[in-house]
């Protein structure tokens, strides 16, 4: 790929419509934003650093200018201001008067805005990418390979500091075929954005088993081939400038012999100490012990959890809290237990999950939720506070979450139509971060397996939050797929391979998340859903969606209430397509979270075409009774656990 074609890119973007006019409007030549544009842009070449990144800003609001330059590290300095110097003018050439403009050229990358390019502030856009018309003597193996060095390369970058975060590296994959990588992050990112931005890019490089591929983005680059491209020296001569290693330490100076009486005060205080320090480890065990008295250790299959201090709570301190579990302050109810709001002694509003004690799975559940959500942080995961334990009781405490759960509002008629557009399409947002992060940037990687409009928690802004773990199945890093013989789940949310042969991997949750998107944008569960136009049952969810879109009709799925001249009906589609997408019959069809991911923040882009939906049913409710009594049949067999589905 050149320059040029990168810059036509670029442009026909902003001739297509795909940039608004609000967000890229136009600057008057020679005005104050003008002036400073000028100005900041033209003073990057000499003040280029060493690690190939530099940001500054001009001016005063409302016309200041933000500007980034960004060039691979491992070319020289000098490459790099001759590569800035040329962007300079090619871009303002080309981009006449845009409040916002980006030049991708094969060693650089310019870009100025008139809003805020910092680390949370700016999205990426824009991404061009091309591939070599190679494929691989081997796609499968050549894959593994492939994505196995990118993630290590991923890891190093984004924990390369705030000074430099690149990373470059060679595996050998089939056939003796090498392929070497370089992956590099905006170095003002921190860690979270640079891995973020890279596993977008790593979706375009999915299945298309190409030799080569390059992937510009605005805040970060990925490429990789079959051939050397990099400079690897280059490279580690600017880590040694950006980030040199401490000096090391002096050598330990021997202490200076005093003879036999120091040797004799030695021989007598040792054991002395060593008797005393024995005296105080046994006492602060004893100590431990009678503290701990009432702390149950939880023994999974293969680890051990021991309840922290700062995470367990008084059980009187929570029935009081609560008002022993009175019914006004029930929240809910699963098939685990009941949650209830509570108000501890400080003010602070809390969540008290209660475990059911005649339900077989209440204490599995318990070592579960605690063992997962103890090692999860993410804004759109619920998070734990802590536990208590007595006797047969089981408590979990979480943060407290003003809105309830997403089924409350989304499927009542009343509460639906106070949710518009932009905030359903947050929660699908957020929902969708929430996975990549379960899938893709936890320590462990995690399938929810119980995906649900009920499970999702909305907070004050409506922001949600994935809750109830109790399903949950762990993975090392390198596992992507499980199997059992017990069915867990919802009906309706449950992927067909899962539900038929216990099959299950992280594409089980992204059929569930193409469920959810699909109920948002129609306000109706799937278990019950209706024809807005006659109010009738009719067929499955999914066969509706499936049916209206193959003939254009989409917008026959759409809640009357969004229905309006505000709502993007554009964008509203666009989640059809990918919720459409989500629930393909094949697993092996359905995107992965963080491609999905990428399509929800993509202004223009072309998806590919969904194959027919699992559980397709071609008749009405003669049919889909027919269907869903068979399913029913299919998970007897399996003496499945299901959850059947009743909005609240």
């Amino acid at each position: 790929m050149t320059s040029r074609t990168c810059v036509l890119l670029f442009i026909l973007a902003i001739l297509s419509g795909a940039v608004t006019a609000q967000n890229y409007g136009c600057f008057t030549t020679n005005g104050t934003y003008s002036t400073n544009l000028n100005s900041l842009i033209s003073s990057f070449p000499p003040n280029i650093q060493d690690n190939g990144f530099y940001n500054g800003t001009a001016g005063q609001a409302p016309d200041r200018a933000y500007a980034t330059a960004l060039c691979r590290t491992d070319f020289q300095l000098e490459e790099c201001c001759t590569c800035l110097r040329e962007a300079v003018p090619e871009l303002l050439r080309l981009c006449p008067n845009r409040r916002q403009g980006i030049l991708f050229r094969d060693k650089c990358t310019l870009r100025y805005s008139n809003e805020s390019l910092a680390d949370g502030a700016a999205t990426d856009g824009y991404t061009i990418y091309s591939r070599s018309p190679q494929t691989a003597r081997n796609p499968e193996q050549f894959n593994q390979k492939l994505w196995g060095l990118l993630k290590d390369l991923r890891t190093q970058a984004a924990a390369g500091g705030p000074l430099m975060k690149t990373a470059a590296g060679n595996e050998t994959g089939p056939s003796f075929q090498d392929i070497f990588a370089l992956v590099q992050c905006r170095a003002d990112l921190s860690e979270a954005a640079c891995k973020r931005c890279l596993i977008s890019a790593e979706q375009f490089v999915c299945c298309e088993n190409n030799t080569a591929v390059l992937v510009l983005m605005p805040r970060c680059t990925l490429q990789y081939d079959a051939v050397p491209f990099y400079n690897i020296t280059r490279i580690q001569e600017v880590q040694a400038i950006v980030s040199p290693l401490p000096p090391p330490p002096p050598p330990p100076v021997p202490p200076p012999s005093s003879g036999n009486t120091n040797r004799t005060v030695i021989i007598i205080l040792v054991p002395i100490l060593a008797s005393l320090l024995l005296a105080a480890f046994v006492g602060i065990i004893v100590r431990k012990r009678f503290e701990k008295k009432d702390i149950t250790t939880l023994q999974g299959e293969d680890e051990v959890v021991s309840a922290e201090e700062s995470l367990l709570y008084d059980f009187k301190q929570l029935v009081a809290a609560t008002n022993n579990f009175s019914t006004s302050n029930k929240l809910g109810e699963g098939g685990f237990g009941a949650v209830y709001k509570g108000k501890l002694r400080s003010g602070q509003q809390i969540a008290v999950k209660r475990l059911s004690r005649n339900s077989g799975q209440g204490e599995l559940e318990f070592k579960n939720e605690v063992l997962l959500m103890a090692k999860l942080q993410h804004r759109n995961l619920t998070r734990l506070l802590g536990f208590s334990l007595r006797g047969s009781e089981r408590l979990l405490v979480y943060e407290f979450v003003q809105n309830g759960s997403l089924d409350c509002s989304i499927f009542d008629p009343m509460k639906r139509s106070l949710i518009n557009w932009e905030s359903r399409y947050k929660i699908i947002k957020g929902i969708a971060w929430g996975l990549v992060y379960l899938h893709e940037e936890s320590c462990i990687r995690i399938i929810h397996r119980d995906l649900k409009a009920s499970n999702i928690l909305l907070d004050g802004d409506k922001n949600p939050k994935i809750s109830d773990f109790g399903m949950a199945r762990l993975f090392q890093q390198d596992e992507t797929r499980g199997n059992t013989r017990r069915i867990v789940g919802t009906f309706g949310y449950m992927a067909p391979e899962y539900a038929r042969h216990g099959d299950f991997s992280i594409k089980s949750d992204v059929f569930s998340f193409g469920v959810l998107v699909l109920e948002i944008i129609c306000g109706q569960s799937n278990s019950s859903f209706k024809n807005v136009e006659n109010g009738e049952n009719v067929e499955y969810m999914l066969s509706y969606a499936w049916r209206n879109w193959c003939a254009g009709r989409e917008r026959k799925l759409i809640d009357p209430a969004l229905m309006s001249a505000s709502t993007p009906i554009h964008d509203v589609t666009k989640c059809i397509h990918i919720g459409l997408l989500c629930v393909q019959k094949n697993a092996r069809d359905r995107p992965p979270m963080a491609s999905v991911l990428v399509m929800l923040h993509s202004f223009s882009a072309t998806f590919s075409v969904p194959l027919e939906p699992a559980f397709f049913v071609p008749g009405g409710n003669e049919d889909l009774a027919r269907s869903l009594e068979i399913k029913q049949t299919e998970f007897s067999k399996n003496e499945a656990l299901i959850t059947e589905l009743h909005p609240r």
